[in-house]
């Protein structure tokens, strides 16, 4: 099933735009499981998805943790941590 996966800040910029809408494989369970697929499709996704502590995730506009299930997603969103002050 095809998910829309969108980018900001820095992660659109390693990647190369802001938004794809691509198949995960079966396996790919897990926001990290979904990285670690999308690491592999070009420099760019490797170079966004580098350090992990440095990305945060949405799941249809929710924060979600990286251990978080995407079953079902129809959004997925990559972006650096978000302060506020």
């Amino acid at each position: 099933m095809a998910i829309d996966f969108v980018y900001f800040a820095w992660v659109r910029e390693a990647i190369g735009h802001d938004a794809e809408r691509l198949d995960p494989p079966a396996d790919a369970l897990t926001v990290a499981a979904v990285i670690d697929w999308l690491s592999g499709l070009s420099d760019g996704h490797k170079r966004a998805f580098f350090d992990r502590s440095r990305i945060r995730a949405a799941i249809d506009q929710v924060f979600a943790p990286l251990d978080a299930p995407v079953a079902g997603a129809r959004e997925i969103a990559f972006f650096p941590p978000v302060t506020g002050g």
